[in-house]
C-alpha cells in the first residue's frame, strides 16, 4: 500500500465526519452562508444597487433581487472585464471561466479568492467520501486521468481566463502531481484527436487506477486504446477501479462502457460547473448526490412549471420536497447573484440533501404542449435498453418533427448504435410506450392521435462525434443536448443518416 492511500484514511475519515455535521444541520449552514454573503456584498456595485444594507431577511432578498440568466448579469461582468473593481464581489476575480453559451456568444463567470476551495475541495472530497465508506483507497497510488480541457490561461483585464477544467488543473494537489496524466504538454494540444492520440501514447504502459471526464469522451479514449491493442481495458489497466464523471447523465453509456473495460467498476458521479461546484455521489448504496450546502453558495429553487412566469416562487432550502423538478438558482461568493444556471434538479432525499439532475430548463420538448424533459427521455431509453440486452448506445438526441414529408407530427430519435436492436421497430414502440408511461401530456397527444408514435433515425459510426467535430466543439466538457424544441441539431445530424 502506497503513501497516498495509507495517508487518505484519517483525512477521509475527518472529512466524513464534517459532512455528516453540516449536512444534518443543512438549514442552519444555508443561513449562515446568506449571511455572510450580505455582509460582503453590500459593499460592492450590485449590492448598493440591489440595496443590500436593507436586506435583513430571505423575503427581504427575493423583494430586492430578481432572478438572472449570464444575459440579464452581463452588464456588471462586463464592467469587470473593463479592469473595474468591487462590482460583483470584492476586488477582481481570481480567474473568469470561459464557457460557451446558446444566446450570449461566450460567457466569463467569476472565479474569485473565496469561491476557488468550491471547486477544489469538492472535487477532492467526491473522492475521500468514496474512500471513508469503502475504505479502498489503492486507486489513489496509481496514475490519475482527468480528460479535461486545456490548462493554458489568456488574461482578460489582469484576470487570467481559461476553460473551468483547465483552471482546476492548475489547483491539483501536489501529492497527487506526480502520478497525474496526461502531461501538461499534451494537455495543451487543443486539436482533440491529436490530444487525444497523445494521450494514449502516454497512459498505454502507464498503472492507471483512475480515469475521470465525461461519459462520451471517455469511450472515445477506451475505444481507441481498443483499436489500437485489441485488448479490453482491463487487461490494457488491471489496476484501473475508479471512473469519475459528470456533465451528462452516465445510464446511457453505463453498458457499452462496462463492456470496453471488461469488468465492473466503482464510480463516482460528480455535478461541477462553471458557477460552482453543486453536488457529488458521497455514497455507492445512496440514490442521488449529496447537495453542497456548506461551501459558499446559497441555493435557492424554483418549481420548474412556473420558471417563465413573471414572478415564480423562490423556495429556500427548507421549503422543497421530494420528486418535484426545481430550477437551480444559485448566490455565491464568486459574485453571482439570483443566477439562474439553467438546470432542473429534484430531491430524493432531505436527510441529507441529496439531487438527481433532471435536465436543462431550456433543454425540452413542447411543440405540441407535452413538455417532455431530458429525465424523461433518459428514463424511457434507460427501460427500454434494459428489455433488448443486445442494444448498446452511443448517444441520442430527440428533437420534434412538425411537418414532416409525409404523415402526422411524431418526435424523432437520432440515435447512434454501436450494436442496434435486433427489431428497430419493436424497439421504437418500447420506446414510445415508455415515454408514454412517464409523460401524461404526450400519452394524450398519442392517444388522440395528434402525434404519432415516434420514429427512430438511426445514424452511422462515430455520427456524434463528426457532428461535434463539424462544430468545433469536439472534446473536454462540450456534449450534444440530450432533447431541444427545435430542429437545428436534428438536421445537422441527420446528414449522418446510416
Amino acid at each position: 500500500m502506497g503513501i497516498r492511500s495509507v495517508l487518505a484514511k484519517p483525512f477521509a475519515a475527518y472529512i466524513a465526519k464534517e459532512t455528516k455535521e453540516w449536512s444534518l444541520n443543512a438549514a442552519r449552514h444555508q443561513q449562515k452562508i446568506f449571511q455572510s454573503l450580505l455582509d460582503t456584498g453590500k459593499n460592492t456595485l450590485f449590492g448598493k444597487d440591489h440595496g443590500f444594507s436593507s436586506i435583513s431577511s430571505y423575503d427581504d432578498f427575493k423583494r430586492h433581487v430578481p432572478i438572472r440568466d449570464y444575459e440579464a448579469l452581463k452588464p456588471y461582468v462586463e464592467k469587470v472585464l473593463h479592469g473595474e473593481e468591487n462590482i460583483l464581489w470584492i476586488g477582481k476575480p481570481e480567474y473568469f471561466a470561459k464557457t460557451s453559451g446558446t444566446t450570449s456568444g461566450t460567457k466569463y463567470i467569476p472565479i474569485t479568492k473565496d469561491s476557488v476551495p468550491n471547486h477544489i475541495n469538492s472535487a477532492r472530497n467526491a473522492l475521500l467520501s468514496y474512500v471513508h465508506e469503502t475504505r479502498n483507497a489503492k486507486f489513489l497510488d496509481g496514475g490519475l486521468i482527468f480528460l479535461s480541457g486545456s490548462p493554458e490561461l489568456t488574461e482578460k483585464a489582469g484576470i487570467k481566463t481559461g476553460r473551468l477544467s483547465g483552471i482546476v488543473n492548475h489547483h491539483v494537489p501536489g501529492y497527487l502531481r506526480s502520478n497525474q496524466k496526461p502531461s501538461y504538454a499534451t494537455n495543451c494540444i487543443e486539436d482533440w484527436e491529436q490530444k487525444l492520440d497523445r494521450i494514449i501514447d502516454e497512459t498505454l504502459h502507464a498503472d492507471m487506477t483512475l480515469i475521470s471526464g465525461i461519459p462520451p469522451w471517455a469511450q472515445m479514449y477506451f475505444d481507441r486504446i481498443v483499436a489500437r491493442t485489441g485488448k479490453k481495458i482491463k487487461d490494457v489497466f488491471p489496476n484501473f477501479s475508479m471512473f469519475v464523471y459528470g456533465g451528462v447523465n452516465f445510464e446511457p453509456y453505463r453498458a457499452k462502457l462496462f463492456e470496453t473495460i471488461g469488468k465492473k467498476i466503482d464510480s463516482i458521479e460528480t455535478y461541477p460547473a462553471s458557477e460552482g461546484f453543486i453536488a457529488y455521489q458521497d455514497s455507492q448504496s445512496a440514490e442521488g448526490l449529496l447537495l453542497l450546502l456548506n461551501s459558499g453558495i446559497f441555493f435557492e429553487f424554483i418549481p420548474a412549471e412556473e420558471y417563465f412566469n413573471e414572478k415564480p416562487t423562490r423556495l429556500s432550502i427548507e421549503e422543497v420536497e421530494l420528486g418535484k423538478n426545481y430550477a437551480l438558482v444559485i448566490n455565491s461568493n464568486a459574485g453571482l447573484w439570483g443566477y439562474s444556471i439553467g438546470d432542473t434538479v429534484k430531491f430524493v432525499s432531505k436527510n441529507p440533501f441529496r439531487i438527481i439532475v433532471s435536465g436543462r430548463i431550456k433543454h425540452f420538448i413542447s411543440a405540441f404542449g407535452e413538455h417532455v424533459i431530458g429525465e424523461e427521455v433518459e428514463k424511457a431509453m434507460k427501460a427500454t435498453v434494459e428489455k433488448f440486452p443486445e442494444t448498446h448506445l452511443v448517444e441520442f438526441t430527440v428533437a420534434p418533427n412538425v411537418a414532416p414529408a409525409e404523415g402526422m407530427p411524431h418526435h424523432e430519435w437520432l440515435i447512434e448504435f454501436s450494436n442496434p436492436p435486433a427489431d428497430i421497430n419493436d424497439f421504437a414502440l418500447e420506446l414510445d410506450n415508455q415515454l408514454r408511461k412517464l409523460n401524461v401530456y404526450y400519452d394524450d397527444l398519442i392517444t388522440g392521435n395528434i402525434l404519432r408514435m415516434l420514429r427512430i433515425t438511426s445514424l452511422k459510426k462515430n455520427a456524434f462525434i463528426d457532428y461535434m467535430k463539424a462544430q468545433g466543439k469536439l472534446g473536454g466538457q462540450n456534449k450534444v443536448p440530450r432533447l431541444s424544441n427545435d430542429r437545428k441539431i436534428a438536421e445537422e445530424l441527420a446528414k449522418f443518416r446510416a
